[in-house]
């Protein structure tokens, strides 16, 4: 590797030391969704005083690439009938991702098999001889994940996806106890993401040891903080919290 590249890496992780990555992302089916509008989501981020961005599909990071000046984790969600993998799942996605200048590209690395049942290990060693230089993260579920994907090569690992594999479908969310043993077990940088959904769960996951955390529906997905909010009147309105207000009206 140049020391050119070397260094470029070394800038890329301590811009994101100890921050908050916001991640900017709508599929189809989302109010939000298209890359100007993710772009100024994302510039608002920055504004407010986001360390990175993460983001879907190389037409919203050329758009937040435009907009920023933040490194932009990126990945591609694409979805196939013969495997529960989506989040950059062939060499497709990860040669579109290293073409538009993601500084650190995002994959799945659970144990699961991808399409066509290629496994993690055989996809990654392909990413990583033809992207030498690129920084990868992996998006784990599992602490036993983790410490694979630290061993296959991964410059950083993270908690993307505990909670939404079948043998994680149980865990509460934020899963501050995965941060913490990774953190303890990895050398390589681990992220803290997924559920983290206040100021007082963002702290509370920095003092696991993590490197830096990721929030993203509880910032940008106002159709969800909404519903949020409502879910919480709606349980009120069970409990008869407001009975006496409505009969005085």
């Amino acid at each position: 590797m140049k020391m050119s590249d070397m260094a470029k890496r070394r800038e890329v992780l301590s811009r994101l030391r100890g921050g908050l990555i916001v991640s900017c992302q709508a599929l189809e089916d989302e109010p939000l969704h298209g890359s100007l509008i993710m772009g100024r989501m994302a510039y608002a981020a920055m504004l407010g005083g986001a360390c990175g961005i993460r983001a879907n599909t190389p037409q919203d990071i050329a758009a937040i690439r435009r907009e920023v000046s933040l490194p932009i984790i990126g990945l591609t969600k694409r979805v196939f009938a013969d495997s529960r993998v989506y989040i950059t799942p062939t060499m497709r996605e990860v040669d579109d991702l290293h073409e538009v200048g993601c500084d650190i590209i995002a994959m799945d690395a659970t144990n699961r098999p991808h399409t066509g049942g290629l496994t993690i290990q055989a996809l990654f060693a392909q990413a990583r001889k033809q992207y030498p230089d690129q920084l990868f993260m992996a998006d784990v579920a599992t602490f036993e994940e983790g410490v694979a994907a630290q061993r296959m090569g991964f410059d950083l690992v993270s908690t993307t996806l505990s909670g939404y594999t079948a043998d994680t479908a149980h865990e509460a969310l934020p899963n501050f106890r995965l941060m913490r043993a990774l953190a303890q077990a990895l050398t390589v940088p681990v992220i803290g993401e997924g559920g983290i959904w206040s100021p007082e769960d963002l702290r509370r996951a920095m003092e696991q040891g993590v490197f830096a955390c990721v929030v993203g529906t509880a910032i940008t997905r106002p159709r969800e903080i909404t519903r949020r909010f409502v879910d919480a009147l709606t349980h009120e309105r069970r409990e008869g919290v407001y009975a006496d207000v409505h009969s005085a009206v």
